[in-house]
């Protein structure tokens, strides 16, 4: 899951022109779930630039714009709608984003509705959102409990925790959980303390190198 949060409203419409005649286009995934660029959120966009004098030509919510093949289909069914636009809205992550600019047939005026904040997780609620990996490109999971030490240790320690963990607490944030106290407790708990001993090596960071591609 992509984590965005939406842009002030003041700054996304200091980049309009005046009168400027706008396409939205939302997100059906992650967008949605983080309420950023949802159905919901797009048509409360719409009447917001609607209020302030835009004429907005239309909006879809592609299931996930970051899918060429998604996007491709939703852009031939409103054609029409997207040719009177000076500009299209983008309220998705900066992945949705570069997937609509590289997939639109015509040349159109863009403008970033969403930032894009991590890669998480939601919790039961569906209002939490929480970083629990980095895409290191070497994952560790099976030794560490299913815990990202990369990730959930402020500081990013591969080898167990520093002097500065007190009771439980990282140094660097007193309410946060030690990422390592949580792996000891999850291996404890599985029968696999024995997998904490083992040393990594420092990260092989060749293995993440950008832009990343793979085929399959």
């Amino acid at each position: 899951m992509i984590i965005t949060q939406q842009k002030p409203f003041e700054e996304i419409k200091s980049n309009l022109k005046p009168g400027e005649k706008i396409f939205i286009i939302g997100c059906g995934e992650c967008s949605t779930t983080c309420k950023t660029g949802g159905e919901p959120e797009v048509l409360e966009m719409k009447a917001k630039l609607e209020a302030e004098g835009f004429t907005v030509t239309g909006y879809i919510v592609p299931q996930a714009p970051c899918i060429a093949s998604q996007v491709k289909v939703a852009f031939s069914k409103n054609r029409n709608k997207i040719s009177k636009a000076d500009s299209i809205l983008i309220l998705a992550c900066g992945l949705g984003v570069q997937s609509v600019l590289e997939n639109i047939r015509e040349e159109k005026d863009f403008h970033v509705g969403c930032d894009t904040i991590f890669m998480g997780v939601v919790d039961n609620s569906g209002r939490g959102f929480w970083e629990y990996c980095s895409a290191c490109g070497e994952c560790i999971l099976e030794y560490t409990g299913g815990i990202c030490p990369i990730t959930r240790c402020s500081k990013g320690l591969l080898n167990g925790p520093c002097g500065g963990m007190d009771k439980g607490k990282c140094e660097v944030d007193k309410e946060r959980d030690c990422a390592w106290v949580l792996i000891y407790e999850r291996l404890k708990k599985k029968g696999k303390l024995h997998l904490i001993e083992r040393m990594f090596p420092p990260k092989d960071y060749s293995r993440h190198t950008k832009p990343a591609s793979r085929s399959v």
